[in-house]
């Protein structure tokens, strides 16, 4: 009896989990949908966002997203290596840089802007602009990399490794031979997550990457993402109509980016390397 008590509570916060999903989605859908055509994903912004589209938030959202990805990955996937593979378990450096990637987990996304602002767009100079936004993404998504990547290597069975350097490969062969590809869909789980938290990003890329509506043509120029345009078309109120149009693009890639998480890890847990 208390396990089919147990049960109906785990089904009812379930339940009440998916109706406040599906009635979120469902209010920007039904708000969104009148605005969402191929000239508004098309078109350029005009008159400050109440006219015209998209675009030039888009492909800023695209250029910080790509440009946080290019530096957190390597350094993540670096760091996970080190530490699973390389440091020992009391090597008090491996414990330190644990601790600070769990540290930078948990600060609050302004304190990332505020840093930001301070010291790549002020001490550095490199201005409001699309590599000061980058760098600072790459900075909060940089432990949920290398934790998911750490998982991922984690999970690969030691007998994997024993075997090949029994054979005589290098620690180094074993880790980029062995490891690594088995290790993969772990590790790009954690970076499709950390995707979809920078794409929605707002904080942290006003006071670094800016909110000019201009085509960007460099990395030092500043740009529009479109969580930022969002904030900006609704809380100066310039078209409420085109910023829930612009939620609902997020949601929609937000959506796409669970999935692909989820359906990649369900692929993992049928190899059985979670196992």
């Amino acid at each position: 009896m208390e396990e089919k008590g147990l049960t109906a509570l785990y089904w009812l916060a379930a339940l009440i989990i998916g109706m406040i999903l599906l009635a979120v989605t469902g209010y920007i859908f039904f708000r969104g949908f009148e605005v969402i055509n191929l000239d508004f994903i098309l078109n350029k912004p005009g008159a400050g966002g109440k006219t015209g589209g998209i675009l030039t938030p888009i492909l800023g959202t695209l250029y910080t997203t790509l440009g946080a990805l290019l530096t957190a990955v390597p350094v993540g996937i670096g760091t996970a290596i080190y530490l699973e593979e390389y440091a020992r378990r009391q090597n008090f450096f491996a414990y330190l840089v644990n601790l600070t990637s769990e540290t930078l987990a948990g600060i609050p996304s302004i304190v990332y802007g505020l840093f930001g602002f301070v010291f790549f767009v002020l001490y550095l100079d490199l201005g409001w602009s699309i590599i000061s936004g980058s760098l600072t993404l790459a900075i909060m998504i940089l432990p949920t990399i290398t934790r998911t990547a750490q998982e991922a290597i984690l999970a690969v069975p030691r007998e994997y490794r024993e075997n090949s350097l029994a054979l005589g490969a290098s620690r180094w062969q074993t880790v980029s031979r062995i490891v690594l590809p088995s290790a993969i869909p772990g590790i790009m789980t954690g970076i499709i997550l950390s995707v979809g938290r920078a794409v929605g990003e707002t904080a942290a890329l006003i006071l670094t990457a800016g909110s000019s509506l201009g085509m960007p043509e460099s990395l030092a120029d500043p740009a529009r993402t479109m969580s930022v345009h969002l904030y900006i078309l609704a809380m100066e109120g310039l078209s409420m109509p085109r910023a829930f149009g612009t939620a609902l693009v997020i949601v929609v890639i937000v959506l796409i980016i669970n999935f692909l998480a989820n359906w990649s890890m369900r692929r993992l847990s049928r190899s059985g390397r979670f196992e």
